[in-house]
């Protein structure tokens, strides 16, 4: 009589082992599907280095106004009509640790300023306090080295005083926040500092600055038109639905 009972219990724990051995097997399956996704998503996403193409640097620091960034990548990290890669946005900072904006976001820079590829073009931002950027000389020094291989060099709204310790821009226009021209010119008296109460983006050369937050979007848009072509900037601009902001009525 206890054979049988022995023989049920045994059939009965072998088919409680399989079964969790089931569960465990379908649970990393999920895991490993689940992992799958993510990774396949993040390859989606990456946009490689392409030697061959125009690459746009983005200097940040801490404190950074973080609207100046996305701005710039924004626009120049949209494809082709035909959706082709058409540059090599990168961010760069000081260090590889992650810099925090002023409004609080965390930003991992994808370059040092010792390893930083040849650019193209250097978009230089602002913070609202730039007292500790204009007196650290590796970021100056920096802006200085990088000017003599780029094409084009961007300044918006206070970046414009980092443009100004560097040097590079004197006997340039150039425009900064609105408010902040008097001082600029004061500091800086071999700028031809525009009026920021009256215009917003100004090109002189090389050189293009705005008032900087979303007038960025302006000296990215009119970068590219010069980079690309009139058409391309419509593109971008329809991409990012730019008539629905300027169309925009407050309720």
């Amino acid at each position: 009589m206890k054979t049988p009972l022995v023989l049920l219990l045994v059939v009965l724990l072998s088919s409680c082992n399989t079964n969790k051995s089931e569960n465990s097997v379908k649970g990393d399956l999920s895991e490993n599907q689940s992992s799958g996704i993510q990774s396949d998503t993040l390859t989606k996403h990456l946009k490689p280095f392409k030697e061959n193409l125009p690459t746009i640097g983005l200097l940040m620091y801490n404190g950074v106004l973080q609207s100046e960034v996305v701005a710039t990548s924004d626009v120049f990290a949209k494809p082709s009509a035909d959706g082709e890669q058409l540059f090599n946005v990168i961010t760069i900072a000081e260090t590889e640790n992650p810099i925090t904006t002023e409004e609080g976001m965390h930003f991992v820079p994808d370059y040092t300023f010792d390893n930083c590829p040849k650019l193209t073009a250097l978009f230089v931002p602002s913070a609202y306090d730039m007292y500790a950027q204009v007196h650290n000389e590796k970021i100056v020094e920096f802006i200085k080295r990088k000017n003599e291989e780029t094409q084009y060099t961007v300044s918006n709204c206070a970046g414009a005083q980092l443009i100004g310790k560097s040097g590079i821009a004197d006997g340039k226009k150039i425009v900064t926040w609105i408010g902040g021209g008097e001082q600029l010119q004061k500091d800086y008296p071999n700028l031809k500092v525009q009026d920021d109460s009256l215009v917003t983006f100004v090109k002189d050369g090389k050189f293009y600055s705005s008032n900087g937050n979303l007038a960025s979007y302006i000296s990215a848009l009119n970068l590219l038109e010069t980079m690309t072509s009139s058409e391309h900037r419509d593109f971008v601009e329809s991409y990012l639905y730019l008539d629905r902001l300027q169309n925009w009525n407050r309720p």
